[in-house]
This record gives C-alpha cells, structure tokens and sequence, in this order.
C-alpha cells in the first residue's frame, strides 16, 4: 500500500481510493465519530440527545448538528440518508414535511464535489407496513404517481446537483405474504415503466426468493441497479452478486453495497450491541463481508462502474473503523 494512502486511510480519509469508488455512511452526525470524522472541540456545546426505542429497550443517541456534514465529506465521497425513508418530502396536499425542510439544511453546507443517496419513502416500495404494532397492507405500493408527486420531484428540485442514487429498499416477505417471482417481476415492471426514466435508481430486495432472473431481467430492461446488501437474512454479497450473472445492472453504471447488519443477527440485537456506535465490537463484524465488498470494488473497477460503498455502524460496531478495514482490503491487492 502507497505511504499516502496508509497514511489517509489511518486518519479516515477515503476521497481518493479510486475515481470510481464512493465510499460512504449510512446516516452522519453520530457524536460517537468525534475524534475519528469529527472535531471535538468544534461540538463541545453543540450534541444533541434522542431518545430511541429498539427492541423493547430505550437507548440515547447523540447527534451532531448538520453543520457537521461539512466535516464529513472531508473524509468519505458520499452519504447516505435514510431519514427519508419514514415519510414523503411533501404531504398528500402538496405540503413540505419536517424531512424537506432538513434536507433543506443539508443543501446549505454540501460542496459542489459531495454526493448524496437517499432512501425512497417505504409507503412506495413495502408491501407492508408496520403500525401500531401490527403490519398492515400498504395501500399506496407501487403507486407511481406518489412517488413522482410526492417524493421524486422534490428532491430533485432541491437535490438536483447532489443526488447520486435512489435506493427503493423492500422489506422481508414471509412465505405467506410474498409473490412469485415471476409476479414480483411483473408488477415491479408496471412500476418502473410508470414513473420518471432516471439512471440514478437502485432495488434492495430483502427476500432471497425475489433474488431471480426474472426481476433481474426487469431490473436490466429498466437499468436499474441491484443493491447488495449486506443484511440479516439475506445470503452472502458474493452469492448475491453470483444470482444476477455478476452483472452492475444500471445503465448510470452505478452500483450500491450497503453493509447494514451481520447476517443471522436481528436489527434489535444488532443496534443494540452496536451502541453508541463509537467502537468495533468484538465478534461483530464478518470478515468475509470485508473481502467480499473488496472483490465487488475491483470487479465495478473492471466494469468501469462507480461502486458506492455504504456502512452502517450496525455491522460491526463504527463504520469509520469498518471503512478503515475495506479500504486496506481493496488497496491491498489493487
């Protein structure tokens, strides 16, 4: 490994792997990465305190403000935020929800360089939604039309020079709920030939079932790209990557592996261990998820396809260490 290189990555900065490699988070603003992506001194007075309920427990979370994000993107290339995923931009009358309106902060310290992914709002893309402690049937899935209205629009109006990707992330399908395959396929068809043609969208598909040729083909036919995602109950990245062909199915040639939890272990647990996400824990993290988002790196390299790596702390305990190891990874044999 180049002496620069050891030498950015010791100190967290991932902005020159490669011109094609987007390393990134998944959320910011964590108080736990002071001293790793974050100045401590520049938030003495300044972290915030959530109260979060996970698992039948209640945990603190200590954020940063969203001037911190200007810090951030001195280390990593992209960010993504998934706050997006929990409601619209704008309300069924056409009003800005609370979520615009930070996005609207956002926009107020990105650089022209910096990237942005967003979740798409889960009242598209799940079938079933989780209510008041029941699942529920989603009466607005699928709907293009919310989707264009009330989410699409807007965020390109005001993310318009940052937005790099849109993820649309389904949840879990029991065996009981899900559809065949080759129904998925057609519906997710119908849905994709309605909404707005963009090179920028991207599916996560948490039931292996739905991992198939044809969703593949119809993710192909519209170029929309496959997530790899590193999660619960889904199999390996590289049996993942293996289903489709090896093959970056979006025409925008971009590719996205997000590293979310520990395969086998529950978000609850996961979260929970993980807290306050501001070190490694021990026996968290797989290291076979390492090797493998290397070996998915250098295959996009080939490809000439810019691979966007997010990292959620709840895969290994802090994200900015679990960088720290990939990067060493891909630099090693690149």
């Amino acid at each position: 490994m180049p002496d620069q290189f050891g030498l950015n990555i010791k100190h967290f900065r991932f902005r020159d792997l490669h011109p094609n490699v987007f390393m990134g988070t998944a959320s910011d603003r964590y108080a736990g990465w002071i001293g790793q992506i974050y100045s401590g001194e520049r938030y003495a007075n300044k972290i915030g305190r959530r109260s979060k309920r996970v698992g039948g427990k209640t945990f603190v979370e200590e954020v940063l403000p969203v001037a911190s994000v200007e810090e951030y993107f001195r280390h990593f290339r992209i960010l993504e935020l998934d706050f997006t995923f929990y409601r619209p931009l704008l309300d069924k009358d056409g009003k800005a929800t609370q979520n615009l309106h930070v996005l609207r902060t956002y926009t107020q310290y990105l650089n022209k360089t910096d990237r942005l992914i967003l979740k798409v709002p889960q009242t598209i893309f799940a079938k079933r939604l989780w209510r008041k402690g029941r699942h529920i049937e989603n009466e607005e899935y699928l709907n293009p039309d919310v989707f264009t209205r009330q989410f699409y629009e807007p965020a390109l109006g005001l993310l318009a020079a940052w937005l790099d990707g849109l993820i649309f992330e389904q949840e879990y399908q029991r065996k009981q709920d899900r559809p065949s395959p080759e129904e998925f396929a057609e519906e997710l068809d119908i849905f994709l030939s309605a909404i707005p043609k963009d090179t920028r969208y991207h599916v996560e598909l948490r039931t292996e079932t739905l991992l198939t040729d044809p969703v593949f083909e119809v993710l192909e036919k519209h170029g929309v790209g496959q997530v790899l995602s590193h999660w619960t109950w889904l199999p390996s990245l590289s049996r993942q990557f293996s289903l489709s062909g090896r093959k970056f199915l979006n025409s925008g040639k971009r590719s996205v592996i997000r590293l979310m939890t520990p395969r086998g272990m529950r978000y609850q647990d996961a979260y929970a261990r993980a807290h306050p996400f501001s070190a490694m824990v021990d026996g968290m993290l797989n290291p076979q998820m390492v090797d493998e988002t290397a070996d998915i790196m250098r295959a996009a390299i080939a490809d000439d396809t810019q691979i966007n790596v997010i990292i959620n702390n709840r895969s290994g305990g802090n994200a900015p260490i679990i960088a720290q190891k990939i990067a060493k990874e891909f630099l090693a044999d690149h």
